[in-house]
């Protein structure tokens, strides 16, 4: 099989793109590098620290209805945070944002914090479980 090397970008359908660029950038720390203004769309790629590349694009024609992530398409876009302690910093921070956000949800698979963009597009800060070393 070819390989696949991985994530180029994600780019999400939003209903205000300078409004979501300004979230996106408060928020998460992501900075605009390119930007094309057309006709039909505006479109805004915007790079994390981390490398991570996400597409903020407003087609002109289309609904201004909030996501919906029980219809095709994707369900959430969850970002991997280092450990425990770079969560509830998240928290600490979402709650000074004033965005509303669940609690830190512990599993067996990792710990995870909620939150949705303005568009209602849901967001996850995501901690993976410790690896098992028990040794007998």
């Amino acid at each position: 099989m070819p390989r696949v090397t991985g994530l180029a970008h994600i780019t999400f359908s939003v209903r205000d793109r300078d409004a979501s660029i300004e979230f996106y950038r408060t928020v998460l720390g992501f900075t605009e590098f390119t930007t094309h203004d057309r006709k039909q769309w505006l479109h805004t790629e915007c790079r994390h620290p981390c490398g991570m590349v996400l597409g903020l694009i407003q087609h002109k024609d289309h609904f201004k209805a909030r996501f919906d992530h029980r219809r095709a398409g994707a369900d959430h876009v969850a970002f991997q945070v280092s450990c425990l302690g770079e969560l509830d910093a998240w928290e600490e921070r979402l709650t000074d944002l004033d965005i509303d956000h669940s609690p830190v949800v512990r599993s067996d698979r990792g710990s995870v914090l909620s939150f949705t963009d303005p568009d209602g597009i849901q967001l996850e800060l995501f901690c993976p479980a410790e690896p098992d070393t028990d040794e007998d």
